[in-house]
């Protein structure tokens, strides 16, 4: 757990005011710069130590062996998993011939500050080397939001007391040693020497080199390039097999420095030669050196005030959560936002964790995020779903199943679960995919997406529904043996999540079907299909236990023998590690919100008393032992009136990966949970619901919150909503007017007229219940406006 009182609660940045070794690789997660292409982990500039190196590159990967005891028809033969590529960072430092490093000599002051409004990683230092010698370094990095191939840093050598004689080593390494693995199955495999060296090269301040991975074959190129100013330097390049380095020495006195600025390119491919990989590389290097460091810091502070000025989230009341809530908008805007058509992994790219695979998560959380805040991702992340369509049509007529089986988790498109019990059988990521479709056009209105990408998934996707399912004797119409969205339950039948979600999906295809006929029939649908995809979403059965006023989470999940919570330890979490999954099958214990996500994701087809009893009946069952549930929980907590119980659950969203919550921040943060911050904060306290080209809003803050602001991108219009203990304001800067609701009442909100209205306390209501010893820390409130 990350306990670091040197974090500063600002609210604009993240500042570290000492360097504390214990939590190394945890900081150099948070402290990661990406922009969904290219990734730096938060390493420190002379590469040791370090608690994890990582440099990444989106959709680069490495295969293999998914070895199984047992084989089995349709298990998937090879995996892939993200690998370490040619690290750019590097800048090592020799004081007087003492190498810098902040295990030796005297560390007088070490501070860094990720800084959101611009983009960058700044650091400060002065150090002493053990011969006397006293330097300040300060450094300054980041990765491009608007030249998507490159990364840069400015870095500055200056003696505190005595001249002295410096030599800064800037670095492309390739192959870097990776720690041991440790055994948990939410991280990453670690792949020695993944890169072959096909090609490197040094020329006056530049150095390339272009490798390629043994298995998959891709082709990855680095190259760097400098402008340094120091007094009367020498200056040396060298290439060799994993790498190259510029050296810069001089002798310098108190009152000057060494100043080094490095632009770092990074390319890759499947199919391109060498020279072409070669040549992007140079192209893209003389790109960055024509704009310039400060002209790459314009644009990067000008990319970021669009998008802070159409996606910030103002929060008066608790200081603590208003940085978390950017931060964490931060790194979801880092992890998607010039992917282009490459997926989002569950990570980012800022840590190996979770192999770098995507997964449901990023249509379920992420994407819905992005829709009001950045839509252009959304398009991009969802054209990489219909790119991997070929595999996923492979993978459904491997089981059997028409339409498309995409898989539980990837990087290039195929599955690469070797569980298939909360994998393949984990079929509602081909409906989370519909919905991300679905709810994408609907607030955009791209219909050239719609008949196009949009049309191919849901087409496909439907097709797999009415495979999977089946009518019964009485015309109901089940899906067996699946498994939800909480993972300590599997393959059972009619999941209320999936077959609300298939339902969704079945009649968002009958939809497209009819409003694009000439698409149709390029897809070979017919009037028949379409009528039995619609027949199918009439008739899902819905699972309802009359006796205890509950939904089942599956059928038949209510009756199952209750998991021994009294007998469970503290130390016993997560359960996934120290119990076997055949005992977690049998009991009711929910891992993360699977029932309680249906009423978020599919609310209309609950009642009010629904949601309350339901919410009450999970509350006590669900362990939270995925990052993903206390979003969730805290949208339904919300909407059914348990607003200080919603408020823990933000909290914990929010400083997921600050307070280190599921204790595996070191491979990288848990970009759906920070997502689930802006979805806890906006579908919960906002009560925003966007069904059917319909938006709606319950608002109610909870003790604690004196004021939320936040704007949404609604078909190219910004509608800002302002919300206080007692009234919510509406506003519409520009543009045709929009429809919505606030607490069911209709409101119609014209340009430059706002339209506020009242809020009614919630009602009051018993606390709910939680297993023992698993109730969300209280949210005590760090007072102060937002700024």
């Amino acid at each position: 757990m990350i306990k670091h009182p040197t974090f500063r609660v600002e609210p604009w940045c993240l500042r570290e005011l000492s360097l504390d070794m214990d939590v190394l690789a945890q900081t150099e997660s948070v402290f990661a710069l990406s922009n969904g292409h290219v990734g730096w982990r938060g390493n420190l500039d002379e590469g040791e130590p370090h608690g994890l190196p990582g440099s990444y590159l989106n959709g680069v990967y490495e295969e293999r062996p998914l070895r199984s005891a047992e084989a089995s028809y349709g298990q998937p033969q090879s995996g892939q998993t993200v690998i370490n590529v040619t690290n750019g960072k590097l800048i090592r430092l020799s004081v007087d011939d003492e190498p810098f490093d902040v295990r030796y000599g005297t560390l007088l002051s070490h501070e860094r500050v990720l800084d959101f409004r611009n983009g960058v990683l700044r650091r400060r230092a002065e150090w002493v080397s053990p011969a006397g010698g006293a330097v300040r370094i300060s450094s300054e990095r980041l990765v491009s939001f608007t030249q998507r191939a490159i990364a840069a840093i400015r870095y500055e050598v200056e003696p505190l007391d005595g001249p002295v004689r410096i030599a800064a080593q800037s670095e492309l390494l390739a192959n870097e040693q990776l720690p041991a693995e440790t055994g948990d199955p939410r991280l990453g495999a670690a792949l020695d020497h993944p890169l072959q060296q096909e090609f490197q090269a040094a020329r006056d301040h530049a150095v390339i080199v272009v490798h390629r991975t043994k298995v998959s074959g891709l082709r990855v190129g680095a190259a760097m390039d400098h402008l340094i100013d120091a007094p009367d330097p020498l200056i040396e390049s060298q290439a060799f097999a994993d790498g190259g380095l510029v050296t810069a020495a001089a002798v310098v006195a108190p009152g000057q420095r060494l100043r080094l600025v490095k632009y770092v390119a990074y390319g890759w491919s499947g199919v391109r030669s060498l020279p072409g990989v070669r040549d992007q590389l140079w192209a893209a290097l003389t790109a960055a050196r024509q704009t310039g460091w400060d002209g790459l810091l314009t644009d990067q502070r000008a990319f970021l005030d669009n998008f802070w000025d159409r996606a910030d989230v103002q929060i008066d009341g608790d200081t603590e959560v208003q940085q978390a809530v950017r931060f964490a908008l931060f790194h979801v805007l880092q992890a998607g936002v010039r992917g282009e058509s490459r997926p989002i992994p569950a990570k980012g790219l800022t840590g190996p964790g979770y192999d770098g695979h995507a997964f449901w998560d990023t249509e379920a959380f992420v994407l819905p995020v992005l829709t009001f805040t950045a839509p252009d991702a959304v398009a991009s992340a969802l054209r990489w779903r219909r790119d991997v369509l070929p595999a996923a049509l492979d993978r459904a007529a491997q089981l059997g199943l028409a339409g498309a089986a995409f898989p539980w988790r990837t990087i290039h498109g195929e599955e690469c679960s070797g569980y298939w019990p909360a994998g393949t059988a984990a079929f509602h990521i081909n409906a989370d995919i519909a919905a991300a479709v679905v709810g994408y056009v609907d607030a955009t209105g791209d219909v050239e997406f719609e008949r196009d990408a949009g049309m191919d998934l849901l087409t496909h996707t439907a097709r797999l529904w009415r495979s999977l399912g089946h009518h019964d004797a009485q015309g109901r119409f089940h899906i067996d043996g699946v498994t939800g969205p909480d993972e300590y339950s599997a393959v059972a039948d009619d999941n209320v999540f999936t077959n609300l979600m298939a339902r969704n999906n079945l009649l968002a295809a009958v939809g497209v079907a009819e409003r694009y006929p000439d698409r149709a029939r390029e897809l070979g649908i017919d009037d028949e299909e379409s009528a039995s995809w619609r027949d199918a979403a009439q008739a899902m059965h819905i699972p309802f236990d009359e006796a205890l006023g509950v939904h089942p989470q599956a059928e038949g999940f209510t009756r199952h023998q209750v998991w021994d919570f009294e007998h469970t330890t503290p130390d016993q979490y997560p359960l996934l590690l120290h119990f076997p999954y055949f005992d977690l099958y049998r009991k009711q214990v929910v891992k993360q919100a699977d029932l309680v996500l249906a009423m978020h994701m599919c609310g209309l087809q609950f009642t009010a008393d629904q949601k309350a009893r339901n919410f009450d009946y999970y509350e006590a069952l669900t362990v939270r032992d995925s990052s993903l549930s206390a979003c969730t929980q805290a949208v339904i907590a919300a909407e059914v009136g348990h607003l200080s119980l919603a408020f823990d659950y933000l909290g914990e969203a929010a400083l997921m990966d600050l307070k280190d919550l599921e204790h595996n921040t070191s491979d990288g943060v848990h970009i759906a949970s920070l997502a689930g911050a802006w979805v806890a904060i906006v579908g919960g306290f906002a009560g925003l619901r966007y069904w059917g080209g319909h938006v709606s809003f319950a608002p109610r803050l909870p003790e604690g919150l004196n004021r939320l602001a936040f704007s949404l991108l609604l078909r190219g219009q910004r509608l800002r909503v302002e919300i206080t203990p007692a009234s919510a304001r509406y506003l519409l800067a520009e543009g045709e007017p929009i429809e919505i609701s606030h607490h069911g009442t209709a409101l119609t909100v014209e340009a430059g007229k706002p339209q506020q209205r009242r809020i009614h306390p919630a009602p009051m209501l018993p606390a709910p219940s939680q297993p023992p010893g698993r109730k969300p820390a209280r949210r005590r409130p760090l007072a102060g406006p937002a700024r």
